[in-house]
């Protein structure tokens, strides 16, 4: 969770032109992979022999502030309406505060969509913000005024498939930009039982190989397993300054409360629990069995 302006004017001055991004770390952009309408990344993180998937932007949407994909449930039917995925933080509406859940809330926000390659294809309109907080995890869940299936019809391009399976340390994983049209890839190395960052907490948080120099503007971004293709994480952080615990720095907290701070590392948070709470019709339901996303 980066402030808009910092990471903006550390992104331009990085980049030397382009838009003003917001939210994530503000280091310099990793380049991204031949679908992409950029340089190639070669990146010496993931595993050997590990076999790749072709990770491209197909699905992915760039929001006015961050990053985001249009996401479907492994049970989701092609008539219910589709949803994108973004963080809690890029609401339109602000930071959500500590504690707060947002459920139902009319939004007419759009998303431009994006082809393989990268190229806007289409906007999207949202209905509403069916699901945002910043309490546990980061995530925002819009119900869009269109189905996957008249996605599907209109552009060709298939909604991601979210994991219901706890990731794993080691897996091989893309993070890709609808905003900046770039494509991070690195591995999970391991999870933070808790990460801390100003007056938000995020439990079992995502932590990446050093590869995965996420900047502003790639907040919301998912995060692809190589290997299956299907989202395990939304990205959302990373610790810019060394700073201990503090806006855009924050800190991991292991159970016994001794806290490591990793400078240059940055983080996403899992997302294999959303689809125990995303009923018929893509509706948000809190109290369905399994679900433990925070209620309001």
């Amino acid at each position: 969770m980066k402030t808009p302006l910092v990471g903006a004017l550390t992104a331009l001055l990085l980049l030397g032109a382009g838009a003003a991004p917001v939210a994530a770390a503000s280091q310099a952009p990793a380049a991204p992979r031949t679908e992409a309408p950029t340089r190639v990344q070669t990146d010496a993180g993931i595993q050997k022999g590990a076999r790749v998937q072709a990770v491209n932007f197909a699905g992915t949407v760039a929001l006015s502030n961050c990053s985001g994909s249009v996401v479907r449930m492994p049970d989701s039917l092609p008539t219910d309406p589709a949803l994108v995925m973004s963080n809690g933080h890029c609401l339109e509406t602000g930071f959500p505060a500590a504690g707060q859940v947002i459920v139902d809330r009319a939004s007419s926000r759009t998303f431009g969509l994006l082809n393989s390659a990268g190229t806007q294809v289409g906007t999207l309109r949202a209905s509403k913000i069916a699901y945002g907080t910043m309490t546990d995890t980061d995530v925002s869940l819009y119900q869009l005024t269109s189905t996957y299936q008249q996605i599907q019809t209109s552009y060709g391009i298939a909604a991601l498939e979210l994991s219901d399976q706890h990731p794993t340390q080691g897996t091989a994983i893309s993070v890709v930009s609808g905003y900046w049209k770039r494509i991070y890839n690195c591995n999970i190395d391991g999870f933070a039982y808790r990460l801390k960052e100003g007056s938000w907490t995020w439990k079992d948080s995502v932590r990446y190989t050093s590869a995965c120099q996420t900047i502003g503007g790639t907040s919301g971004s998912p995060v692809v397993d190589q290997a299956t293709g299907k989202v395990v994480a939304v990205n959302n952080t990373g610790n810019e300054n060394g700073g201990r615990c503090t806006d855009n720095n924050p800190c991991e907290v292991d159970q016994n409360g001794t806290v490591t701070v990793r400078q240059g590392i940055n983080y996403g948070q899992q997302t294999y629990g959303i689809p125990a709470c995303v009923g018929a019709a893509s509706k948000i339901d809190l109290n369905a069995p399994g679900c433990t996303l925070p209620k309001p």
